[in-house]
């Protein structure tokens, strides 16, 4: 089958009727636009009463989001920021989880306009990985010490569902003994970013093991997402609004969000992010396992990646990553190499929970070793390029540990389950001790000195937070900590709780 005849039959129309609501969808862009307007110039104290909700771990209303949302004055905005770090610090601790993009494939039979990936941009060098190229890839990627991966196509036959469960096996089935010589790595969690499909072919992701599925809406405006991709899959409004509905049909139950902030005005995506949550609590009971706000980059051959009119300043950034923490406060939240190491160290601390490091997006890109970027084999442009050592120290040095957990995941805490722990607060107390030993094992296989000696520092704080935290001491988990961290100094691996 042609690229051609292959995108035309790929939207399955009873698999966007069976969600709608009177024919109708969940995003009314009358309703968002009037609640931003009608809740302008908020009273402080309501403010502050909406802060207070957020930090029991209760999800915002959109009246609630659209008031934060219309805060100007400073002191509120500090408050909002210093309420939204704590949210975090309640639900996750100070864990900062990390993952590497890998791109499989930028064959695309789409035409988004600010996408160096459409099919349209004659600059673009396109290639698809095979098999084996996807284990080299993987080798590498292993061998700056991570432990999770998400993988990335473009919507194409060539990349269909089938590709992408033999790339995921051929990420799973590798193994590779450490630079240090300590221990054996691996990818032990694999997530997928890729194009809307049908519940059929997501059920085959879900038996392929996959962690969460990503799918982004890039704009929840329908005028304006209609312009910006003129032709193929993806210029199905709704077939894209339903993908993670579908995953949850599919049995998989870790979906992940996200808009692409700079092609409309950053708060009315903000709320269509949170309706987007609730008509998923209201149809699953389950909300999204996180949700992504990166910003437009530059992109070869799209004119419009440079000259938005909605590009969001470093300022407008840090007020809606505050916002949405505030508003979804169970959620993990996602700030991705996208943005300069600068701004990205300061919007880690408004409640950000996952990033990645050592990045390269170039199809083949860490086999190949592009120190630098090549904008025609690239999807757009990074803006971190620091290696994962680095990054980890810095953070360790803010007091923040680096995880590499995927414990929930294979011990069953996934969907409604871990939801649930979310809420209650519990899940990040599990993490903490998995934090802990994912992070021990790091510096063991990995790390340079310089960041062993600072990472070592801060496992040793951690180490007594825990014991003077009663939670863990009712459950007996302080003594199972002790004895995993030893069996780990002594080259076992992979041992969480």
């Amino acid at each position: 089958m042609n690229p051609k005849e292959w995108a035309a039959q790929v939207v399955k129309q009873e698999e966007i009727d069976k969600y709608l609501v009177n024919g109708k969808d969940f995003i009314d862009e009358s309703e968002i636009i009037n609640k931003l307007e009608t809740n302008r110039n908020p009273d402080p104290q309501r403010i502050r009463d909406i802060l207070g909700k957020s930090l029991s771990i209760q999800r915002l209303e959109p009246d609630e989001t659209a008031a934060l949302l219309n805060v100007t004055d400073p002191e509120l905005l500090k408050e909002m920021e210093e309420t939204a770090l704590k949210v975090k610090q309640k639900v996750y601790d100070n864990r900062i989880v990390f993952f590497a993009p890998l791109y499989c494939s930028n064959l695309c039979v789409n035409s988004c306009l600010y996408c160096g990936f459409r099919k349209e941009n004659s600059e673009e060098k396109r290639r698809i990985l095979s098999l084996d190229e996807v284990r080299k890839e993987t080798e590498h990627v292993i061998d700056e010490g991570h432990k999770r991966m998400i993988v990335v196509y473009g919507e194409h036959p060539l990349s269909d569902v089938d590709y992408m469960v033999d790339t995921i096996k051929s990420v799973y089935s590798v193994q590779k003994k450490s630079p240090k010589g300590r221990g054996h790595g691996s990818i032990r969690r694999v997530n997928v970013n890729a194009a809307p499909m049908s519940i059929s072919d997501l059920k085959k992701l879900g038996d392929a093991g996959i962690g969460t599925f990503q799918v982004f809406q890039e704009t929840y405006n329908r005028d304006l997402y209609s312009k910006l991709h003129p032709a193929g899959p993806k210029s199905d409004y709704r077939w894209r609004l339903y993908a993670l509905h579908r995953a949850m049909d599919a049995g998989i139950d870790d979906v992940a969000t996200g808009a692409l902030f700079g092609l409309n005005d950053w708060r009315f995506e903000v709320m269509g992010l949170l309706y987007h949550a609730i008509d998923l609590e209201r149809q699953f009971g389950i909300g999204p396992h996180t949700i992504s706000f990166p910003r437009i980059t530059p992109a070869s051959g799209s004119e419009l990646s440079t000259n938005s009119k909605y590009l969001v300043s470093d300022e407008d950034f840090k007020r809606l990553i505050t916002v949405i923490r505030l508003s979804v406060p169970y959620t993990g939240m996602i700030v991705t190499a996208r943005e300069e190491p600068g701004i990205k160290k300061e919007v880690i601390k408004l409640g950000c929970t996952q990033t990645d490091a050592s990045s390269k997006i170039g199809i083949g890109g860490y086999s190949e070793s592009q120190d630098c970027q090549i904008a025609e084999k690239q999807q757009f442009t990074l803006g971190e390029t620091r290696s994962l050592d680095e990054v980890i120290r810095e953070l360790a040095e803010m007091g923040m540990i680096s995880s590499f957990c995927t414990a929930g995941y294979r011990c069953g805490r996934t969907g409604d389950k871990i939801m649930n722990l979310l809420t209650e607060c519990v899940e990040g107390k599990f993490c903490k001790l998995n934090a802990i030993l994912t992070f021990k094992e790091y510096l063991e296989d990995y790390a340079s000195e310089q960041t062993k000696t600072v990472g070592e520092k801060l496992i040793q704080k951690e180490i007594d937070e825990v014991k003077q935290i009663p939670f863990f001491k009712q459950h007996n988990l302080i003594e199972k900590l002790e004895e995993y961290y030893g069996r780990i100094s002594k080259g076992e691996r992979d041992l969480y709780l």
